[in-house]
């Protein structure tokens, strides 16, 4: 009761402002009705009147524009629908943080964050800025109501390597071959003329000390602090070519939980290739993108962020890209065949897994694919405060070993990097 009226009284007279909103309403509407969106346009102008059936009529158009980018695939939807989708967003959260619903505000701006367009990112920003700083408000007076402010917080239990029992876990073979070279800080002009140039992997060590998620990112309660009521989209499941996978969106506390859980390992739960550092602007600053991301006088492309518990696996395959993995907290396993070796590692036909291997590792069918058999293995266990770089088109296998708390990565393409989580 104490918490329910102290969000209603923080919410008198205040609103969110959208001025990109209030400025490209009418030429974005105008769009919307141009693609034949005449519901959602009539139902967004109900939801800004001013009436009493403003919620409903925003909610119902978040759905009509919900639809839409659910009609076909990703990479078919107009533009102009996922500008609508932010548009709803943006009205439902208006009306929720004036009733005081702050949690439900925040959700409504995460979840144009991660499916909306662009036009109206500036106002989504915003607004995330004012309203997590009342969630925060918020958390913090029921900690104190419940007694539950500790700031030391429990950690990530990161065991000791025990080889042993590390090679129950993964595929036959492993650590019995070549493995990835390891250098300690390497200098920038090494890394340009002895792997980045000849396309060879290496293991940089001694390069992430400096950051703060090396000590922050172990701690679950800074974690649920800074990231906890922010809604993200997982994996459930094995992997994505497993029949049983999909996807969920629930908040970073949620997720944290289920990798903690006993069950983790049943049915894993993996935050994966997310733009998370674009989404929850604290995290960004416990990371620092590494020179190594600007060889070449390249740019970052993207950057993503990999979450999850023991045993969660990545399938072989291979990016495009140069690829920076960082390891901010645990261990991870990874396998790598050269962009030579593709025809023996029997990639899938369809367009849109041809850069992901028909073979399962975990269960390999020496009868199905006869030529991965005699394949030369270079792998490596990838340590906290490690990096590994990736060459395009390089096969690979990542394997998260003693809760693989987080992970970063970086990639780029021959003149630019992209992500470095």
């Amino acid at each position: 009761m104490a918490s329910s009226s102290l969000t209603n009284s923080t919410a008198i007279a205040e609103i969110l402002e959208t001025p990109t909103l209030d400025r490209e309403t009418p030429s974005l509407l105008q769009r919307i009705s141009e693609q034949g969106g005449y519901a959602f346009v009539g139902m967004t102008t109900v939801a800004a009147s001013g009436g009493r059936d403003d919620m409903r009529a925003a909610e119902a158009a978040r759905e009509m524009a919900w639809e839409q980018l659910h009609a076909g695939p990703w990479h078919s939807v107009l533009p102009v629908w996922r500008d609508a989708y932010s548009m709803a967003c943006l009205r439902v959260a208006k009306l929720h943080f004036c009733a005081g619903d702050f949690r439900e505000a925040l959700r409504a701006l995460d979840m144009g964050l991660i499916m909306g367009g662009t036009s109206l990112r500036d106002d989504l920003d915003a607004a995330v800025d004012k309203v997590e700083a009342k969630v925060r408000k918020l958390r913090r007076f029921e900690e104190r109501e419940n007694g539950d402010d500790d700031k030391t917080g429990c950690r990530f239990n990161i065991s000791g390597f025990n080889q042993a029992e590390v090679l129950k876990l993964l595929p036959v073979k492993s650590l019995s071959s070549k493995t990835v070279m390891k250098q300690s800080a390497l200098s920038l002009e090494g890394f340009l003329r002895d792997y980045f140039l000849l396309g060879t992997p290496v293991v940089i060590s001694d390069c992430m000390d400096h950051w703060p998620a090396r000590t922050k990112w172990s701690n679950m309660n800074y974690l649920k602090r800074v990231a906890g009521d922010r809604t993200v989209p997982v994996e459930v499941g094995k992997n994505y070519l497993s029949s049983e996978w999909k996807q969920e969106l629930i908040t970073f506390s949620q997720f944290l939980e289920r990798i903690q859980s006993t069950n983790s390992a049943e049915v894993p739960t993996y935050l994966a290739q997310h733009p998370l550092f674009d989404q929850i602007k604290e995290l960004k600053k416990d990371i620092l993108i590494p020179d190594y991301c600007y060889a070449a006088g390249g740019e970052l492309r993207s950057l993503n962020a990999w979450f999850g518990p023991t045993g969660t696996v990545t399938p072989l395959h291979h990016d495009p890209h140069h690829n920076i993995l960082a390891q901010v907290v645990g261990r991870k396993y990874v396998r790598l065949y050269p962009a030579s070796l593709s025809e023996e590692l029997y990639p899938h036909a369809e367009t849109m897994l041809i850069n992901s291997s028909q073979v399962d590792l975990d269960d390999i069918d020496d009868a199905a694919f006869p030529k991965l058999k005699d394949l030369e293995i270079l792998d490596c266990i990838l340590d906290e405060g490690e990096m590994i770089y990736i060459p395009p088109k390089w096969w690979h296998y990542p394997m998260a070993l003693y809760c693989d708390g987080v992970t970063s990565q970086g990639r780029c393409n021959r003149y630019s990097m992209a992500d470095c989580d």
